[in-house]
């Protein structure tokens, strides 16, 4: 847990649940914007374009979110509706990459 914010079970006031979500946030989009930098890896190592969209690893990104989540004790069909928007969203950008590239 970072240290400039306070764990949920010893929030005690709404300006500590906000800076918690807030620091949460910037982590989360830190490790958002590591993750499409291996979609701009994808896309240079895939050999055609046609290999973008893969519905079997799509499926296979979505089953390991719901697992973790039901581990980590998340709500999982939220989990798997966010990890389904984040990978259209990845395969998206990729096929922008793989086109800008080629």
């Amino acid at each position: 847990m970072s240290m400039d914010r306070v764990s949920p079970a010893d929030c005690r006031t709404m300006a500590e649940v906000r800076a918690g979500v807030d620091s949460l946030d910037r982590e989360i989009v830190a490790l958002l914007a590591e993750r499409f930098r291996y979609m701009d890896a994808a896309a240079r190592i895939k050999p055609d374009r046609g290999a973008v969209r893969d519905e079997g690893r799509k499926a296979e990104v979505i089953a390991n979110a719901s697992a973790h989540a039901r581990r980590e004790g998340a709500p999982e069909a939220s989990v798997a509706e966010l990890y389904d928007r984040l990978v259209e969203a990845s395969i998206a950008y990729e096929f922008d990459r793989f086109d800008s590239i080629r």
